[in-house]
């Protein structure tokens, strides 16, 4: 039997603390179930292992370098604690400070979060994925090293970890090992957040030591900030976008409906995420046909920002969350509109509709909702003419994190899908006791060295269960079925997720939005809105 890393164990300096083995992971159901039917996680080459501090589980999502010098390693454990005393302190930390030192003052370790963690459980229960295990390493260099603010942690017992470069290096990448879904947090008796401990965590690396993964900071907070959009799209782009979507609209439903941009003055300004206009321009067409259709006074906005709901910064970097933030309402101030309304975006309903709150003063402060419960009125009370029968296809609903647990918005979309769906059928479970898609908190857009890998074969396999479970009694290839994902990046891990292990073809499963399931519905459209083939 293998052996457990503790606590204690992440200052180790020598080996690896563990690795990830297809014998340990939880099996899949039918078609999955035999032995060597699933692919496995790509190692690090042999020059990714001398380029990156990677002794954690063999996996880097951060690509943490390694160190050439004692120097070197003195100066960033000196400005870990630096951002780590920063993290503690109310003039440094005035968005988070109070639930993160109850969570770290209160977890009375009896670890009920553990079996509520996908991660932990499908990992085959390994120690380090526990969601108590990274809030304790944090626990401990607090009382080592930091004298004053330990005494604010009274209840903490335990003994000492050896705080070196390997020990933060190993910290890092285990704040990117946990999607941020905060289930944990939903079934801790006392409301201990260990999903929020991860997110401060990720903070020091970003606001202190200016270490965070790529593709949410360069390539995400740093691009949007620069051209506008996360995808690099810039205004001029949205245009040609914007010229194609109604070029397919015209095509498959013979009517020429154009998106509004910048009309000032219009009740709703719609936000999408930028991701639907290159990934799933159909999203974009929906919405706008539904629109067009229950007479819904809307623009879109080509200001830089106002096109784009993506906000990544809510999951690493308090900062940029808010330069982003203020963007936002910026673009919607200047269109006069009288609210916003965010599309089928998870973490851009939490970013927008909660966390915005604690930036957005003044004129900025615009009211700010979810599509989701104006589509529920547009459908339930007869503002457009549908058919169920035209959805006669199995039809299963994910829950977004950020929408549905973080959010609130749980009904809406149900009695939408119980309408126009005569198969509907839930997961188990479902609502706010959903597992997590496995690409929350960045991860869905995460693809560096084999990090991949292990979002499709760890994070996201408790989701994948799920769907395969749903759908056992017509699990056949030749049988249609949809996964309806009203979130962007859900969909993104859910697409990663299938072809990870060609799903569709196997299984005959494909995933799409909200909208085009209303549209597909809708009777004025003579021809099926959803493309099988193209899914």
């Amino acid at each position: 039997m293998k052996k457990r890393p503790s606590i204690k164990d992440i200052g180790r300096q020598e080996g690896q603390l563990m690795e990830i083995r297809p014998q340990d992971l939880v099996p899949l159901p039918y078609p999955y179930d035999q032995p060597g039917l699933e692919p496995g996680i790509k190692q690090l080459t042999a020059d990714q292992k001398k380029k990156y501090e990677s002794s954690l589980d063999g996996i880097s999502a951060i690509g943490f370098k390694r160190l050439e010098s004692p120097a070197q390693e003195e100066e960033y454990v000196t400005k870990f604690l630096s951002g780590l005393k920063k993290l503690l302190s109310k003039e440094n930390n005035w968005t988070f400070l109070q639930p993160l030192m109850l969570s770290l003052e209160n977890c009375a370790k009896c670890q009920n979060c553990s079996d509520a963690c996908p991660v932990y459980t499908e990992s085959g229960r390994q120690e380090i994925y526990r969601p108590t295990y990274r809030a304790e390493v944090l626990r401990r260099i607090i009382r080592r090293h930091l004298k004053k603010e330990s005494k604010l942690i009274a209840k903490f017992t335990g003994s000492d970890i050896d705080l070196n470069y390997t020990t933060i290096a190993r910290l890092a990448e285990l704040s990117y090992r946990c999607t941020l879904c905060r289930r944990c947090a939903q079934s801790c008796p006392i409301g201990v957040d260990n999903g929020l401990i991860t997110h401060e965590i990720r903070k020091i690396f970003s606001q202190e030591m200016g270490i965070a993964p790529k593709e949410i900071h360069e390539a995400g907070t740093v691009k949007q900030l620069r051209t506008g959009s996360s995808t690099g799209a810039t205004p001029k782009a949205l245009r040609s976008f914007i010229s194609f979507i109604e070029g397919e609209i015209e095509e498959k439903t013979c009517k020429a409906i154009k998106l509004p941009v910048d009309k000032v003055g219009a009740d709703i300004l719609l936000m999408h995420n930028t991701g639907e206009f290159i990934s799933w321009p159909e999203n974009v067409a929906a919405f706008a046909i539904i629109f067009n259709a229950a007479g819904i006074d809307w623009t879109l906005s080509s200001t830089l920002m106002g096109y784009d709901a993506v906000n990544y910064g809510v999951w690493y970097d308090d900062v940029q969350f808010s330069r982003i933030a203020v963007r936002h309402m910026q673009s919607a101030r200047d269109l006069k509109v009288n609210r916003v309304l965010v599309g089928e975006c998870g973490h851009a309903h939490k970013a927008m509709l909660v966390i915005a709150d604690r930036v957005l003063t003044g004129d900025l402060n615009i009211p700010r909702e979810s599509a989701i419960p104006l589509l529920e009125d547009i459908v339930l009370n007869g503002k457009i003419r549908l058919d169920a029968s035209r959805n006669n296809f199995p039809v299963t609903l994910h829950d977004p994190c950020n929408l549905v647990r973080l959010s609130g918005i749980v009904e809406p979309q149900r009695r939408i899908l119980r309408k126009i769906c005569p198969d509907f059928r839930e997961m188990e479970p479902h609502g706010v006791d959903n597992y997590c898609c496995g690409g929350g908190s960045g991860f869905a857009v995460m693809d560096s060295n084999n990090f991949s890998d292990w979002r499709s074969a760890v994070s996201g396999r408790m989701k994948l269960r799920q769907i395969l479970n749903v759908f056992q009694d017509v699990i056949r290839p030749d049988i249609h079925k949809y996964v309806c994902a009203p979130c962007s990046n859900c969909k993104g891990q859910i697409r990663d997720l299938f072809s990870y292990y060609n799903v569709s073809e196997k299984c005959g499963i494909h995933y799409g939005g909200l909208v085009e399931l209303i549209v597909n519905a809708m009777v004025d459209i003579k021809k099926p809105f959803i493309n099988w083939e193209a899914k």
